[in-house]
Formats: structure tokens, C-alpha cells, sequence
């Protein structure tokens, strides 16, 4: 228990003074030292609840449907990787900020339960965004035993509405007096995302013929080309960050040319020193999305990257149709 300040310790009855002052000084004494303790709310009530988040796309979801009525708190600086993120003190100390936590859940911020565990917050309410979106298997090589769901629910505009749903949901049981505003957020912020969605869609006016066949570099994108009936053929790496070997990499051109992989989507902020060699050997072409893992965290980062990925998709579709590089 953290132990009060003498000056805000309530002082001790007068011998003789009448009970129901004694229990007036108990009582107090009694709420101080409970506030003291409470790992979670701030002394003044009247401060806007903390929601820590872990992912960009998240800060950008719980800034809209939390408007002026909560902050919205990073675990880590932008800059760090998530897919290899490990723990600092600083990071670890900024949770004791937060009331509740924003989180993946299924494999791309795991970090997190551990920086909770770790802090002086153990028991710090989190947000599962994940909760109700129907999940996809992943395609990696090196998915570690017992890990098959693919964490990249971010990077699609369907399974986003869905998290930004869930998320304005378990916020508004947190803070009843914000429910139906966190609500009427959700609801404004899904109708842009749809429009995004079918604004891209209608540029699409002929859906790919049975042959049209896509690769990624990385196990991230199945989500978003779900958006436009695609399944991907091929993940190249092994893991996310790591450059498939020479035999990896020698299976890999063998099997994009035997099914006759025509668009590998690479990703913008990282490429990939081996896609020239794929270019190169298979006449692939090839088309960067983006992780929306880089930069500073904003609240239009989401729609704005996501535009970029959903424009690119279009154009890879409608240039396959032309004749091959």
C-alpha cells in the first residue's frame, strides 16, 4: 500500500469527541488510503480517461471514436518496430499513466501483455479490438507452433469497422457517461472507412480472371486483397523482417513461375533486397503497400494509408490486363 502523505492524513478524534465523529475520521482515513492504491483512475475525477494503444491504426480508430473525451496514449514511441519490439524501462513506466489499453491480441503486439505484466499496473483493463472479427490462418514459413492466426487485421477496411466497433463498445462500459457518444463516433468513422472501401471497389469494373495470381513479401495483406475476392498464392518470407535463404528464395521463384504469380506486393517501408532477384527471374511485377507501422501516430494515418494500399490493389488489377513487362 503506498503510504499518504502526513498532511492528508485525517487527524485523530479528541478523547471524548462523539461517535459519529469517530466514524466520520475512520471513514476518511479509510477512502484516502484506498485512493492511494487504486492502480487506475487519476486523484481528480474530472481528468479524461487515458486509452493506451499499441499499433498506429489504433491510435488513428480510438481518436475518432474518443473525440475530446479521453487521451490517446502510444506504449511506444514511433520508430520501433512492433514485429520486434522488446520492452524499455521508459515504455514499461508510461503505462502507469493509462487506464486501459487498446491491444491486437492475436500475435502482433505482444509485447504489450508483458510491458502490463511488468509495470506497476498488473492488473490495468485491456481491449481485445480483435474480440469479434473473423480470423484468416497464416501463410508464413515461420509461424511459431501453435500461432496459425494472421495478426494483420488492421490493413483491411472490413475487419477495421469491425475492431472500431468493438473498441467504441468496451470504452463506452468503461465510461457510461460517454457511451452514446463514443457510439455516434464509431458509426461517423465506419461510414468514411465504407466509402474508402467502395470508392476503390467501383474503380474495379472487371474482376480478375481464374489465372490472376498474387504473391506478398510479408503475411500481411490477405485481409485487404480479401477485400477484392483475391487469395494470396505466396508469402516469401519466412517471418516478418527476414530475407528467405538461397534454397527459401531458389523454391520460391520455381513456384511463382509454375503458378504463374503475376503481382508480388512488397512492402513500401521495407522491400526487401531479394525482390530484384524475383523481378528478375520470374517477370513478376511488383506493387508496394503499406504496413501503416511507420511514422508518427495520427488520426488520419489510417484512411490515409489505407487509401494508398487500396488505389495500389486497383492498379495492379487493371494493369494485369495489359501485356507483361
Amino acid at each position: 500500500m503506498n503510504a499518504l502523505p502526513p498532511h492528508l492524513l485525517p487527524r485523530a478524534p479528541r478523547a471524548g469527541a462523539p461517535a459519529i465523529t469517530r466514524r466520520r475520521a475512520a471513514a476518511s482515513l479509510a477512502a484516502l488510503a484506498a485512493s492511494a492504491c487504486l492502480p487506475g483512475r487519476a486523484a481528480r475525477a474530472d481528468q479524461p480517461m487515458r486509452v493506451g494503444i499499441t499499433l498506429h491504426p489504433y491510435f488513428s480508430f480510438v481518436s475518432h471514436i474518443v473525440g475530446d473525451r479521453a487521451q490517446v496514449l502510444p506504449l511506444i514511441d514511433a520508430g520501433f518496430n512492433p514485429h520486434a519490439y522488446e520492452p524499455r524501462a521508459e515504455d514499461i513506466k508510461r503505462i502507469g499513466q493509462m487506464d486501459v489499453v487498446v491491444l491486437n491480441a492475436i500475435g502482433h503486439d505482444d509485447f504489450a501483455k508483458r510491458m502490463i505484466a511488468a509495470s506497476d499496473k498488473p492488473q490495468l483493463p485491456t481491449i481485445n479490438a480483435n474480440a469479434d472479427v473473423p480470423l484468416l490462418s497464416t501463410m508464413a514459413l515461420g509461424t511459431p507452433q501453435g500461432r496459425a492466426v494472421n495478426p494483420h487485421t488492421f490493413i483491411s477496411i472490413s475487419a477495421s469497422m469491425i475492431q472500431v466497433s468493438t473498441i467504441a463498445r468496451e470504452l463506452g462500459k468503461l465510461a457510461p457517461a460517454h457511451a452514446a457518444f463514443f457510439s455516434d463516433n464509431a458509426r461517423a468513422y465506419n461510414r468514411r472507412l465504407r466509402k474508402l472501401r467502395a470508392d476503390a471497389l467501383a474503380q474495379v469494373t472487371q474482376a480478375p480472371d481464374a489465372s490472376f495470381r498474387v504473391a506478398t513479401v510479408h503475411g500481411a495483406y490477405d485481409y485487404l486483397l480479401r477485400e477484392f475476392g483475391l487469395e494470396v498464392s505466396a508469402v516469401v518470407e519466412p517471418a516478418h523482417g527476414m530475407e528467405p535463404s538461397a534454397a527459401q528464395l531458389k523454391s520460391m521463384v520455381e513456384r511463382m513461375r509454375a503458378q504463374n504469380i503475376r503481382v508480388l506486393f512488397a512492402e513500401q517501408d521495407n522491400p526487401g533486397g531479394f525482390v530484384q532477384t524475383l523481378v528478375r527471374e520470374t517477370g513478376v511485377r511488383v506493387y508496394p503497400l503499406t504496413h501503416i507501422s511507420h511514422g508518427p501516430y495520427t488520426a488520419g494515418k489510417f484512411e490515409q494509408d489505407m487509401a494508398h494500399n487500396l488505389n495500389t490493389v486497383v492498379r495492379a488489377i487493371q494493369e494485369s490486363r495489359g501485356p507483361r513487362a
